[in-house]
């Protein structure tokens, strides 16, 4: 679009006129010309813009939902809703489908209360608990190595009209909660897949979700807590479905949340990012940059702010004015990612963050933050990689371009949750970063680096979105998606960040060539006991033995599925979430459409044969 970047991240069917009402349609053809060809026709070999051949890839509902509900909505309220029509099917050189089944569909027919989720098979929340460590004893994943090979897909659910499964599912209180790009959430029974609930937020949900008690009254309830790309927050009852709260966390316009909120004490803690400023910052016409990421803790009853905390200190100033005369800002970024992490006994928070979005670059960027869980205020920050101040369309070096950062930034952001785990007595932060390496930092010495560890090369382009540890070692993945070699997993020992075994990529289960087929391996992974769970943009779900490596079992997801609400659905690349295990059975979104997957719109779900 004229101000920004296409990115397609998954799409709602939109039902209102048929086909027929927009006999009198612009053409999409001059809808694309005016307004998408300067990012899209012929995009710069480092651009993250999808091409026009690229699109094809795409269903036009789901260019539609990025246009309504996704990251391209800023530019989407200038379209008419004809025009946002028009150049969804010219993208995707296909017109709309009409209407197909729905979740209506599968409804339970019996209701039974929710038990406490605090008690019982669970994975709440991003990591499974506020420590975001992603293990699972079999005390509550009912599942360890010597089942996976077992593991049979017991059903499928469709996200409707979507191009792309980005939300974590949360299993609590015998519920499963499941969230998509289309705005809708539903609550699902785990052993069928049938439907008590759904609700519609006000954008795409990307976000895990989160489940804790709230007050009603004198009454004591269950929510369930999200966020959408718009920088919305709610609370929903978790029993019903109704809205209890909503709260914009954030008013610049590109704000959005994909971090899960984090639940403590009756406080919700809400990070926020930016992307879709970051991808029109080396835009000429973009007054580049303004946005500033943040943690906003509310009232959990009642989505009350409590604090706010900007993760750059200093309000954006203006700077330069470009070649047309338009002015430029900073300092900008430093957008959070991820799910927040719960430090009880030193009363903390620790988020990290991503890269900077224009000059100056700043000291809290690429960085693990401490906030007290109390105020919001900054304890310390450890950063990892200085100077990475990065926009879309710069040059390594801009002297005469003042909306970019003077010299590029290779774009290392944090996207994943530190993990806080204890080893003899001694806690540690564990996390990945898009630069290939692996970090154990000491949170009673600020931060200090205790080892470093390289998983892989670096690239700028895919996320390293989730490490998993039990108590001995440290399990990851690699991305490394602009590489020669994506792919492989790693354990490290946790004591001293040695290595433990590592595991070349597999051959791909995509097909060479396709737009997105990629051995990449950046999304979270998810511990049991004697195992490792690992999705790949190639497509496939592997199992890797923690004791040495050897994959114990594989599950392709390249194909259509049934589905148990009849929408239609398959599997694509895998990244971003990671899969859960809880009471006896996984849980897998496969579907990534966008920059660097392929598209699917599927939860699937394996239990013991």
């Amino acid at each position: 679009m004229r101000r920004g970047l296409l990115i397609v991240a998954a799409a709602i069917v939109i039902t209102g006129a048929s086909d027929g009402a927009y006999a009198q349609a612009p053409s999409g053809d001059a809808v694309f010309t005016r307004e998408c060809a300067t990012c899209h026709a012929s995009p710069a070999p480092d651009s993250k813009a999808p091409t026009r051949d690229a699109f094809r890839t795409f269903s036009p509902e789901a260019i539609l939902n990025a246009l309504v509900n996704g990251k391209m909505q800023t530019q989407g309220t200038r379209l008419s809703d004809a025009e946002r029509r028009a150049v969804a099917e010219f993208l995707a050189g296909r017109g709309f489908a009409a209407p197909g089944g729905s979740a209506v569909a599968a409804r339970c027919t019996a209701n039974p209360p929710m038990s406490n989720p605090a008690s019982g098979p669970r994975w709440n929340g991003w990591g499974g608990t506020t420590a975001n460590t992603r293990y699972q004893p079999k005390s509550l994943g009912g599942l360890t190595a010597q089942d996976l090979p077992k593991l049979k897909l017991k059903w499928a659910f469709g996200y409707d009209g979507v191009s792309a499964a980005r939300a974590q599912p949360t299993l609590a209180g015998g519920r499963l909660f499941v969230a998509s790009e289309n705005g809708e959430v539903h609550a699902l029974d785990p052993k069928t897949g049938c439907t008590y609930w759904t609700f519609k937020a006000q954008a795409g949900v990307r976000t895990a979700l989160t489940v804790s008690p709230y007050k009603s009254g004198a009454r004591s309830r269950y929510a369930v807590y999200f966020g959408d790309s718009k920088a919305n927050a709610y609370g929903v009852d978790a029993a019903t479905g109704a809205l209890i709260w909503t709260r914009k966390v954030d008013e610049h316009r590109s704000a959005a949340i994909t971090g899960a909120p984090t639940v403590y004490n009756g406080k919700v803690y809400v990070p926020v990012q930016g992307l879709n400023e970051e991808g029109q910052g080396g835009r000429g016409g973009y007054e580049c940059c303004t946005f500033r990421g943040s943690v906003t803790a509310l009232d959990a009853n009642t989505g009350i702010v409590i604090w706010k905390t900007y993760t750059i200190g200093e309000a954006p100033k203006p700077r330069a004015k470009n070649k047309d005369g338009v002015q430029t800002w900073g300092p900008a970024g430093a957008g959070i990612w991820s799910s927040p992490t719960i430090d009880p006994k030193r009363h903390m928070l620790y988020v990290a963050t991503g890269n900077s979005y224009a000059d100056p670059p700043q000291p809290t960027s690429d960085a693990v933050i401490a906030m007290d869980l109390d105020s919001g205020a900054m304890k310390w920050v450890k950063q990892a990689t200085t100077g990475d101040a990065w926009a879309m369309g710069c040059q390594a070096k801009n002297p005469d371009k003042p909306e970019c950062p003077d010299t590029l930034g290779p774009d290392f952001d944090f996207s994943a949750s530190p993990a806080l785990v204890s080893l003899k007595g001694r806690d540690l932060l564990v996390l990945p970063q898009k630069s290939g390496m692996a970090f154990a930092l000491d949170p009673d010495n600020e931060g200090r680096i205790v080892w470093q560890f390289r998983i892989g090369q670096g690239s700028g382009l895919g996320g390293q979105w989730g490490a998993a540890t039990d108590g001995e070692n440290v399990y990851v993945g690699t991305g490394d998606f602009l590489t020669k070699n994506p792919g492989g997993m790693h354990a490290i020992r946790l004591a001293d960040g040695k290595p433990v075994w590592h595991v070349d990529p597999q051959p791909k289960l995509c097909k060479d060539g396709e737009r997105g087929c990629n051995s990449s391996q950046g999304g979270a992974v998810t511990a049991i006991p004697g195992a490792v769970l690992s999705g790949s943009l190639d497509g496939g779900l592997r199992a890797y033995a923690t004791a040495d490596g050897k994959i114990i079992w594989q599950f392709d997801t390249n194909r259509e599925f049934p589905t148990v609400n009849g929408v239609k659905a398959n599997g694509g690349g895998m990244d971003g979430p990671g899969p859960i295990v809880a009471g006896g059975m996984l849980f897998v979104n496969s579907g990534y459409g966008g920059l660097v997957g392929r598209p699917g719109n599927v939860l699937l779900a394996f239990g013991v044969e």
